[in-house]
């Protein structure tokens, strides 16, 4: 990854200092709004959400506005997945919880961020739950992951919860325009529109494949610069792909689908989430033709996850595609 003359990547560079800064969730930054005007009245705190919402920085935005610029002497921060066994919960942890903090700031409480603590052993999770109940006069946690089902009951129950869903993609084009004007980069609405289609409702990946594509082509990032950098077909060739077979000319879409796979090396399943995200793309589709499609799809997905040939598998896929044309070909 390509970082900026400053050693730093965007992502970090751009990180909100504040809760006001943060882009989109407004309704979560609302709530954790309130807890800041009387910090004693903050609970433990879980988020949980797909990666790239938003969750670690909102958890460095409440650190520091609670302690200010020396926000890291009172902010203990681990990575579940790294250390997530019983020890570093019976040391670190309760060391850490154990000490009053009184007279620092507004807050007279440590706080402890735990990242990717879906991953802890479910020991260290038993003896969390009652350092968490002992520790709360003297320490906040607030605990991120991304399925909070994996948390055990009693963690969930001491923590106020908050989920966080896919970033809101006009926020999103907004966050990278003004990145990019930051940086002096040109960025083109389309490409723009194709990083954010890209990620997902994933900010972090979003920006690092900005700054990846701005290192590429100096001054200006555009659609066809976006396509090679995140190494996606072009919706066009997969949307000729579909067409071709639904078509029923089933060895033309097979010649596509090739030099698809040959360009940019992709695996069976790449095309395959490929050629679901288009389809529902297709104006001329109705819904419910898009989830007879979709129903097709999500066999051949099934095939290649249980280790079937890709090749035999996306051949037999277009082919399936040239039958559903047929019982539909007036629509074509």
């Amino acid at each position: 990854m390509a970082v900026n003359e400053e050693g730093l990547m965007w992502v970090e560079k751009y990180r909100p200092k504040n809760l006001d800064e943060v882009v989109d969730l407004r309704d979560i930054v609302t709530s954790l709004k309130a807890f800041m005007k009387n910090p004693k009245i903050m609970p433990h705190l879980m988020f949980a959400g797909i990666p790239g919402t938003g969750k670690t920085t909102l958890a460095l935005c409440i650190a520091h506005e609670l302690f200010g610029p020396n926000w890291k002497n009172f902010t203990l921060e681990l990575n579940a997945s790294d250390e997530r066994g019983i020890d570093t919960v019976r040391e670190r942890i309760k060391d850490f919880s154990r000490y009053s903090r009184t007279g620092f700031g507004d807050a007279p409480f440590g706080l402890i961020i735990l990242d990717e603590c879906d991953q802890m052993t479910g020991p260290a999770q038993t003896a969390l739950r009652r350092i968490m109940e002992i520790g709360s006069r003297t320490s906040r946690f607030i605990l991120i992951c991304n399925q909070s089902s994996k948390i055990i009951e009693p963690i969930q129950s001491r923590c106020a919860i908050f989920r966080f869903s896919r970033l809101d993609k006009q926020a999103m084009k907004e966050q990278l325009q003004c990145i990019a004007k930051k940086e002096k980069v040109k960025l083109v609405p389309e490409a723009a529109e194709r990083i954010v289609d890209y990620s997902e409702g994933d900010l972090r990946h979003a920006i690092n494949a900005l700054q990846t594509a701005s290192a590429y082509k100096e001054g200006e990032v555009d659609e066809k610069t976006v396509s090679l950098v995140i190494g996606e077909a072009s919706p066009m060739q997969i949307q000729k792909m579909i067409r071709k077979a639904l078509f029923g000319d089933f060895m033309e879409a097979r010649k596509v689908m090739y030099e698809i796979m040959g360009s940019f090396g992709f695996s069976g399943s790449e095309i395959i989430r490929q050629v679901q995200r288009e389809i529902f793309k297709m104006s001329d589709l109705t819904p419910e033709q898009k989830a007879e499609l979709s129903n097709v799809i999500g066999e051949y997905d099934y095939r290649l996850t249980q280790g079937a040939n890709s090749d035999i598998q996306l051949s037999a896929l277009l082919a399936q595609f040239g039958k559903f044309g047929k019982a539909i070909g007036e629509t074509y």
